[in-house]
Order: structure tokens, then C-alpha cells, then sequence
């Protein structure tokens, strides 16, 4: 039972095929509704642009690295608004900007998942300073990225800071992708509470564990490879991956009966 009293979601097993069959459905409802992908791609491309030119501009370009990985810590909450399009399409609801506004602000418990991912996302950046701090040095600056690189790949200090970084950045995505890869999707589709979402969305972790960890292998590679060419990958990246994520949520989560 749930915290408000209603029966837990069912939890089904998926397979890799699983995975792939999402992934292609996730492509057609791109290619049936590209407007809705194309701008919200371009809403989260354009945000890690400003991002980067802001770090830029305070000469700290060398968090682009861990910005960019943090990129996919806040990709749950980033495409709400393509699962909301999914979900429309599926149930054959009428499709507009407004409408898909209106579905998000009526979940208040949607706010409260929000505020988990964003902490986590908080959370990862306060770590790398905190790395940069204990293992480069408290008053180390770095006059642009390619030094930063330089410095953590030729030195052993910096290489300690990479695979440190990489493992702490690792685990804190494995956390979040658990607590967040159904808890989205279940918010939109039903009036549980967010703790519940979380709870099912671990199940469904542990429930399919290779399954789900290829799937956030998938995740995690596609947007940092997309953020590469100035973030202008996720334009594309961000709706399949968005609308995949929505058809996986109904393979794994048994529709109530």
C-alpha cells in the first residue's frame, strides 16, 4: 500500500528488447509531433549554451565537463513535457503547448520530484568543487578548459580527480536514475504521491536491474555525446529520449485494471 492508502502500482519485468521497442516508439512520436520535441530540444540545447557562456564569461569553462554529465542528472525533470506529449498521443487527448502546461501544474507532487532532482544536481556540482578543492588545490584556477584537461589527464593528481569524479558522478547518477526513471511518467499518468513514485521507480530498478542499468547507460551516453557540439545534439537527443522513457514507463508499470 501507498502512503495515501491506494494500492502500489504493479511492477512488470522488461527485457533489452524492452528497451529497443521504446526507443523506436519514441522515434515516431517525434517524427509524428516534431514541433513539441524540436522545442523543448531547443528550450534545454539553448539552456546549456547560456550555461556555458555564463561559465565562460566568470572564467570557469572548466565545469563544462561535469555540467555537461550533470546534464543527465536533471534529464527526467527536463523532459516532462515530451512524456506529457506521449501520454496525449496515446490516449488520443487533443495536443497543445497549454494543454500539456496545464496537466504539469495540476500534479503538485510533480513539484516535489522536481526539487529531488534538482538537490541531486546541486549536490553533484558541490562534489566536484569539493574534489577540485582536496585534490588540485583550494586556490587552483584554470585559465580555460583545455587546461583543466591538460592538468587532470598528464598529472596524477588529475587523474585521481577524474576517476574519483567519474565513480562519486557514476553512483549519484545510478541514485537518481532509480528514484526518477518511472516517478515522472507515474505522476503524470496517476494521482499517487511522490513517495510512492519513488518507491516504484526503485522497484522497478531492482524488479529488471540489467535492463535498467543498460537503459541509464544509454541515457547517460547519448546526452553527453549530444552535449558535446555545443549542446545542439540534445535537440534532437532530448525528445527521443523524453518520449522513449514514456513508453518504457507503460511496459514496466501494469496499467490498472
Amino acid at each position: 500500500m501507498s502512503i495515501s492508502g491506494k494500492v502500489d502500482p504493479v511492477v512488470r519485468r522488461i527485457t533489452a528488447a524492452d528497451i529497443v521497442e521504446s526507443l523506436v516508439a519514441g522515434v515516431r512520436d517525434f517524427q509524428a509531433l516534431p514541433l513539441y520535441g524540436l522545442t523543448f530540444g531547443a528550450f534545454c540545447a539553448a539552456g546549456g549554451i547560456l550555461i556555458l557562456l555564463s561559465l565562460t564569461a566568470f572564467g570557469m569553462a572548466y565545469l563544462a565537463y561535469p555540467l555537461t554529465a550533470g546534464f543527465a542528472l536533471i534529464g527526467p525533470f527536463v523532459a516532462i513535457g515530451l512524456y506529457e506529449v506521449s501520454r496525449r498521443r496515446e490516449a488520443g487527448e487533443p495536443i497543445s503547448f497549454g494543454a500539456i502546461w496545464s496537466t504539469i501544474r495540476s500534479r503538485s507532487e510533480i513539484g516535489w520530484m522536481a526539487f529531488v532532482t534538482l538537490f541531486m544536481f546541486v549536490v553533484w556540482m558541490y562534489q566536484v568543487w569539493l574534489l577540485i578543492s582536496l585534490l588540485l588545490g583550494p586556490n587552483v584556477s584554470f585559465a580555460s578548459l583545455s587546461e583543466f584537461l591538460t592538468v587532470v589527464l598528464t598529472t596524477n593528481a588529475g587523474r585521481l580527480f577524474l576517476a574519483i569524479g567519474n565513480l562519486d558522478g557514476a553512483a549519484l547518477s545510478l541514485i537518481l536514475f532509480s528514484l526518477t526513471v518511472v516517478s515522472f511518467p507515474l505522476l503524470l499518468d496517476r494521482e499517487v504521491d511522490f513517495v510512492t513514485a519513488m518507491v516504484t521507480s526503485v522497484r522497478a530498478v531492482v524488479t529488471s536491474p540489467l535492463p535498467m542499468i543498460g537503459w541509464a547507460a544509454v541515457i547517460v551516453v547519448l546526452m553527453i555525446v549530444s552535449a558535446l557540439p555545443s549542446f545542439l545534439g540534445l535537440i534532437v537527443t532530448v525528445p527521443v529520449l523524453g518520449h522513449a522513457t514514456w513508453h518504457l514507463y507503460r511496459r514496466i508499470v501494469a496499467p490498472v485494471v
